[in-house]
């Protein structure tokens, strides 16, 4: 039997390189955009949370970064709370609602789909984060191919 001699890891403890970094750190040259999509369910999965924090770094990198919220994305800038709206039921409850108002603070943008809201998920535009801007079904499709045309860097989220 393989006897473990290696102590357990301690708080502390340092187990990667976290301070190498392989690739430049680029910036966005003045006027470049991004749009990042979601098309996914909050708190399905960590692709929502994962990808705001990457919008976020857009923005900081100089990007004017724009969020679009669609089909089931729109989950993502509903308000919630319990009991009341605000209160964090959990720890990391929240967290996407307050990653959301952290990046519009910053100077992004969020478009939520209005069909997405009323018909598929019950919701009305009040039920939205204060901040994000209710669209038209029509222009989910128009927001996409505006930044194509501006040579944006779009990323795309979705789960199944």
């Amino acid at each position: 039997m393989p006897a473990v001699t290696k102590p357990t890891n301690q708080k502390g403890d340092v187990l990667v390189d976290y301070e190498e970094k392989v690739f430049e750190d680029v910036k966005a040259e003045p006027g470049e955009k991004a749009l990042v999509t979601f098309h996914t369910v909050a708190f399905e999965g960590s692709i929502g949370l994962v990808n705001l924090l990457q919008a976020t770094r857009l923005l900081r990198k100089g990007f004017e970064t724009s969020v679009l919220l669609y089909g089931p994305g729109v989950t993502l800038g509903v308000q919630r709370g319990f009991p009341t709206l605000g209160d964090e039921a959990f720890p990391g409850h929240q967290a996407i609602n307050k990653q959301l108002v952290k990046f519009m603070e910053e100077g992004g943008k969020v478009y939520a789909c209005r069909f997405a809201l009323q018909a598929l998920y019950g919701h009305g535009e009040g039920a939205l984060i204060p901040g994000i801007r209710p669209i038209n079904p029509l222009d989910v499709l128009d927001i996409v191919l505006l930044h194509r045309k501006s040579n944006a860097f779009i990323l795309n989220t979705w789960t199944l």
